[in-house]
């Protein structure tokens, strides 16, 4: 099993930006001494609240010199808001400093953002914009000259100067689609709760194993990882955990649905609204199997009072779920989580209104605590 820390960087209560930051990268100095395998950050853009970081590739430039060994890289890039020349670029000056250790995240974000960056609002454009900027990067990030020719964009010879360190380029993630992930021959982040995780762990293996051909590797040469989302907050006690991690969890849950809500309501773009919020393209495969659950801390069933609190798939539009509870309790789902056959854990430790101190309490008690006992 190995470890991966999921991130959106959201405001802190009374904390300035800048701050923010800082204590950020204390947070994944912590996160790479002890030893886990890649921070993963989320892009979001105005009027969404809950990243800090729209711009990836500036945070994840200072993550570069701050680190050695953790690998790092956007969960996921929104690629139709990205020039991919731009982005060539970038990720290859970001796997260069780093000493190849860049992963990419790719996904085609919702209309709502493209609406507000003045794109074309339709979710088949969006998908096609989606479809050829990928197709792109990797033609670029594999060649010393591009040429396309497309519906958005048009290259001839484009001498490409910069080159990643990694060959044919860094390890690509795919999150929230298992079988895009597999058939594309991508890493994949699941968001949900357990329920159902197990089959999407088999689903994922299935469809590799037929797309990519059995036992096989990435491009990269490594196994493919599935891995959980798993907002989480530990403390000595589930108590104390659950009493901590309840309103944290309110915010986080404002922060991720109300602003771009209110901000479309305020605009009357109805259709944006409701059912409409996040449209997906036609003819695209099932996303994960998941029960569809409220987000918010609902008590599991217990054993022996050692059951942390969880809540799976929820209704603030994005599905994340949540874990609360003393390292006894954690290593109880841990137990579980083991048994589905993921071979990656993808934790959050700040989220909402939690503090840079119970944050790191939280990634200390699970790294001296839990850790150990699904590692090597």
């Amino acid at each position: 099993m190995q470890f991966g820390v999921f991130d959106h960087i959201e405001p802190v209560p009374n904390q300035p930006l800048d701050q923010i930051y800082r204590e950020r990268l204390v947070q994944i100095e912590r996160l790479e001494s002890a030893g886990f395998y890649a921070y993963h950050l989320a892009e979001h853009h105005t009027p969404a609240v809950h990243s800090l970081a729209p711009s990836q590739n500036v945070f994840l430039a200072a993550v570069s010199e701050r680190t050695s060994t953790l690998r790092f890289g956007p969960c996921v890039y929104v690629l139709p808001l990205h020039h991919p020349v731009r982005l060539i670029e970038e990720i290859s000056m970001l796997d260069n400093l780093s000493g190849g250790r860049m992963e990419i995240g790719v996904g085609r974000g919702g209309v709502l953002e493209a609406h507000f960056w003045g794109q074309e609002t339709d979710v088949e454009i969006n998908q096609a914009r989606y479809l050829e900027t990928l197709e792109i990067v990797k033609e670029g990030l594999t060649h010393d000259a591009l040429t396309y020719e497309g519906e958005f964009y048009n290259f001839d010879e484009l001498p490409m100067r910069l080159r990643p360190k990694q060959s044919p380029y860094p390890p690509m993630w795919y999150m929230r689609n298992v079988e895009t992930a597999a058939i594309n021959g991508m890493n994949t982040v699941v968001v949900g709760s357990m329920d159902g995780f197990a089959a999407n762990v088999q689903r994922y293996r299935k469809l590799w194993d037929e797309h990519q051909g059995v036992g096989s590797l990435t491009l990269q040469g490594t196994v493919p990882k599935i891995g959980l989302v798993v907002h989480m907050l530990l403390a000595e006690t589930d108590e104390q955990a659950i009493e901590d991690a309840t309103p944290a969890w309110d915010v986080y849950r404002w922060n991720l649905a109300a602003p771009r809500r209110l901000e479309a309501e305020k605009r009357g773009l109805e259709q944006f609204l409701g059912e409409n919020a996040n449209p997906r393209p036609a003819n695209l495969p099932p996303r994960e199997a998941r029960r569809d659950l409220d987000a918010t801390l609902s008590e599991g069933a217990r054993k022996d009072g050692s059951r942390p609190t969880r809540s799976g798939h929820g209704g603030v539009g994005a599905g994340f779920g949540v874990l609360a509870g003393s390292p006894e309790s954690v290593r109880a789902y841990m137990d579980e989580y083991v048994a589905t056959g993921a071979n990656y854990l993808v934790c959050s430790f700040q989220w909402g209104s939690l503090s840079h101190q119970q944050a790191m309490r939280s990634i200390d008690l699970f790294a001296t605590e839990v850790m150990p006992h699904y590692t090597d």
